[in-house]
C-alpha cells in the first residue's frame, strides 16, 4: 500500500497540535505543523500537502480566511477543528471549500476515521474538474455506463465530472457525492441520514450515530448545489425536497 502523503497541522494550542500530530503520524502521513494561519498558508504550499487540519480559531486570522487562501492553489482535503458552536460556523467552512468539520473536544479514533475515509474518495488533479477549460469538450465525457445523465445534467463518477448542457460545474468533493448519490437512485427518496453516508463514505456504516449538524451540512450543501445549477425553486430540474425526509431527484422533462 502506498503511504498517504504529507499532512499539515495549523492549530495554535500546543497540546491539540501535539495530539493531532500523533493521530496523522499514527495513520501514516509525513506531518508538518504551524502555529499561526499565515505560517500554515505556506507549509501546505511548500510540502504539497494531501490533508490538512485547520483550527478555526487562530492568533493571527480566522481559519476561513487561512481555507480561502489554500483553495487558491491546492485540492488538499482539509478539515476544521474548532469549539466554537454555531451553526454559521460550520455552514461558512463548507461554503469556503472545507471537507470536514470536526467539532472539540474530538475522539482521536473519530478524527483518523474520518481522514481515513476522506482519502478513500477519488481525487481529481488540480483546482479544476478534468476537462474544464471554460468550454465543452464532449470527447473528455465519455457516453458509458460511468455516465448519468438528466434534464441536461451529465455526470460521470469515474472522471468526477458534471456538465450542464455542455458547460462544466465546478463542485467540491461532499457537492459532486451527493449529487451522484441521488441521480443513481432515479427518483428514489434519499433520506438526509442516507446522504451523510455517501459525502463521508465507510467511516458512516448502517449503525453509525448520525447528528443534527451532520444532517445540516447536507442541507448546506444541497443549497449550494442548487445554486450551481440554477435551480428553480418552484420548479426544480434536478433536486426535490421531500419534507420531513430528504430528497430526490425531480421528473425528468423534455423542456
Amino acid at each position: 500500500m502506498s503511504e498517504p502523503g504529507v499532512a499539515v497541522v495549523i492549530e495554535d494550542d500546543e497540546d491539540v497540535r501535539n495530539l493531532v500530530d500523533a493521530i496523522l503520524k499514527e495513520a501514516g502521513f509525513e506531518v508538518h505543523s504551524a502555529s499561526t494561519g499565515r505560517e500554515g498558508v505556506e507549509v501546505v504550499r511548500h510540502r504539497n500537502a494531501a490533508v490538512v487540519t485547520l483550527d478555526v480559531g487562530l492568533p493571527d486570522m480566522d481559519g476561513n480566511e487561512v481555507l480561502r487562501r489554500i483553495r487558491q492553489f491546492s485540492d488538499a482535503y482539509v478539515v476544521m477543528l474548532t469549539a466554537r458552536r454555531e451553526e454559521l460556523d460550520t455552514l461558512t467552512a463548507f461554503l469556503t471549500g472545507a471537507d470536514d468539520y470536526v467539532k472539540k473536544p474530538f475522539l482521536p479514533r473519530e478524527l483518523r476515521a474520518r481522514v481515513t475515509a476522506m482519502m478513500r474518495r477519488p481525487r481529481v488533479g488540480g483546482l479544476e474538474p478534468a476537462g474544464d477549460t471554460g468550454r465543452p469538450e464532449p470527447d473528455r465525457q465519455p457516453r458509458d455506463d460511468a455516465a448519468i445523465e438528466h434534464n441536461g445534467l451529465a455526470v460521470n463518477h469515474k472522471t468526477r465530472t458534471v456538465t450542464l448542457r455542455g458547460s462544466t460545474l465546478t463542485l467540491t468533493r461532499s457537492e459532486f457525492d451527493l449529487l451522484f448519490d441521488i441521480l443513481r437512485h432515479r427518483g428514489g427518496v434519499r433520506t438526509k441520514a442516507d446522504l451523510v453516508r455517501a459525502a463521508r463514505g465507510d467511516y458512516y456504516d448502517d449503525d453509525a450515530y448520525i447528528s443534527e449538524a451532520d444532517e445540516r451540512a447536507v442541507e448546506t450543501h444541497i443549497g449550494n448545489l442548487r445554486r450551481k445549477l440554477h435551480e428553480d425553486p418552484q420548479s426544480p430540474r434536478f433536486l426535490q425536497t421531500v419534507r420531513g425526509v430528504g430528497y430526490r431527484l425531480a421528473p425528468a422533462r423534455t423542456d
